[in-house]
């Protein structure tokens, strides 16, 4: 269950080793008045640990953290708080960056020069189960989209349509043992996470793969090579 205050506020938790700028947006979301910020993180590593201990419903990265890189760091929190979504900030409108932070979960990214306004709108939307993307960045995301799945498709026209591509590494781990025929009390055990996290995670795979049920995901998963040694990952 995520954090909330006493008046229901939605919890934020912001992830930036400029102390500066990360001030700076704590005072943003505060005079919004709907959000309380659950602290800052210097680093990467802190805001693991603050995640664990706070489960917040947003948390706002610097995507160009020092100890840890940012698409590891996103990856990590998808593992151990997969309610909490999670909204990039960067200084750079890097395309291929941004294209590979949502693929590993990121809900929206906003450039650290953002008018307060897109700030609070982002949240909205991404507490609101949307994607965010100011309108400049959804154009270079949606060209770098299209040039990458051109030339995906002219590789390996086998690939275009393989949905697997689109699940983070925990997300695999799941399909993997489920295709094993193992139990979400199973899969919960193996993994060392809650079964409730582990449900979280297949109806995450249900919307990526489009799939209603667990025959249709494993079926899917078989028939599309996951587990035949080229798309698996490590499993525990």
């Amino acid at each position: 269950m995520h954090s909330f205050d006493i008046y229901g506020k939605k919890s934020v938790l912001i992830v930036d080793d400029n102390y500066d700028h990360a001030s700076g947006i704590r005072e943003l979301v505060r005079l919004e008045g709907r959000f309380e910020v659950k602290g800052i993180a210097a680093s990467a590593a802190i805001g693991i640990s603050l995640i664990k201990k706070h489960k917040p419903d947003i948390v706002l990265m610097d995507i160009n953290m020092p100890d840890m890189d940012g698409i590891t760091a996103i990856q990590e929190i998808q593992k151990i708080e997969p309610e909490t979504k999670i909204i990039a900030l960067t200084g750079y409108d890097d395309s291929d960056l941004i294209f590979r932070a949502m693929k590993v979960g990121t809900r929206g990214y906003l450039l650290k020069t953002m008018a307060a306004s897109q700030l609070t709108r982002a949240i909205e939307e991404v507490l609101a189960g949307k994607i965010y993307l100011p309108s400049a960045l959804a154009v270079k995301f949606f060209d770098h989209f299209q040039t990458t799945v051109k030339e995906g498709s002219a590789a390996k026209a086998s690939d275009e349509e393989n949905l697997l591509s689109f699940l983070t590494q925990r997300e695999e781990e799941v399909l993997t043992l489920l295709t094993q025929g193992t139990t979400y009390k199973g899969v919960a055990k193996q993994l060392f996470i809650s079964e409730t996290t582990v449900k979280t995670h297949v109806n995450n795979i249900f919307q990526k793969l489009q799939v209603n049920d667990r025959t249709q995901a494993v079926l899917y998963a078989i028939n599309h090579g996951l587990g035949s040694g080229s798309k698996m990952k490590t499993a525990v």
